[in-house]
């Protein structure tokens, strides 16, 4: 409580020393444009589907991420084959992939695809590195006692792997939100938290910017708090 009673306070002088709401709205004023949001429907249904979105884009880019590190951790070939296309997939600009996504499919699903790509390579480095922690020692003695394969994974490498894949996995959600909100502010789907944002900006409305920023931080941060407390379990009961 007390870390955000100090920031709202140095908000609040901040505001006061610009003193052009239009620059920088006090807490007050954004507070009270989103509770005018609040008040309609348009809002609500705004955040439910870029919730949707976002979240549909997460899990496919990390299910999919982590299957691939699954891949490329067991297999040389297709280590040599996958590795570099989603390296590629890391370092490319989400702007660019924005753009190209927008001329290949319906503008609803360009926010989930973007989300799904950026989760992808985080989710799949994580669950590569996490394979490849799995102690020597241990899989000696798997070997030794003929476990076979399919005991030998649930029983050394998964384990080995989960606690990088826990982290990983919250790395790639706020990449997703990040990601997925800056699609829906280029592509401007009906109902959507990055449409909020780019019309208030067009009307130079400060506040309600504000107010749709806000929401989308707290949107964030929520999920990720849903995510850790479903993860605990793999993190060994550590808090995160």
């Amino acid at each position: 409580m007390a870390p955000a009673v100090f920031w709202l306070g140095v908000w609040w002088l901040c505001a006061a020393v610009v003193g052009k709401e239009l620059l920088l709205p006090s807490p007050a004023a954004a507070f009270h444009a989103l509770w005018q949001l609040a008040g309609t429907g348009g809002f609500w249904r705004s955040v439910l589907m870029s919730l949707g979105r976002i979240s549909l884009g997460f899990l496919l880019g990390a299910g999919l991420g982590t299957l691939l590190g699954i891949v490329t951790a067991a297999s040389r070939w297709g280590d040599l084959l996958l590795s570099p296309a989603l390296r590629a997939v890391r370092t490319v600009p989400v702007v660019s992939f924005i753009l190209l996504l927008y001329f290949w499919l319906p503008t609803g699903r360009v926010p989930a695809a973007v989300s799904a790509l950026m989760a992808l390579p985080v989710a799949w480095r994580s669950a590569r590195q996490g394979i490849a922690s799995a102690d020597p020692q241990l899989l000696e003695l798997a070997e030794a006692y003929k476990l076979g394969t399919w005991r030998t994974v649930t029983h050394v490498y998964f384990p080995a792997a989960l606690p990088a894949l826990a982290a990983g996995w919250e790395t790639a959600l706020g990449l997703a939100w990040k990601s997925g909100v800056a699609a829906e502010v280029l592509c401007q789907p009906k109902w959507a938290l990055g449409t909020g944002l780019q019309v208030s900006k067009a009307y130079l409305d400060a506040p309600g910017l504000f107010a749709w920023t806000g929401t989308m931080v707290v949107l964030s941060i929520l999920t990720e708090w849903a995510l850790r407390l479903a993860l605990r379990p793999w993190k060994g009961g550590k808090k995160g």
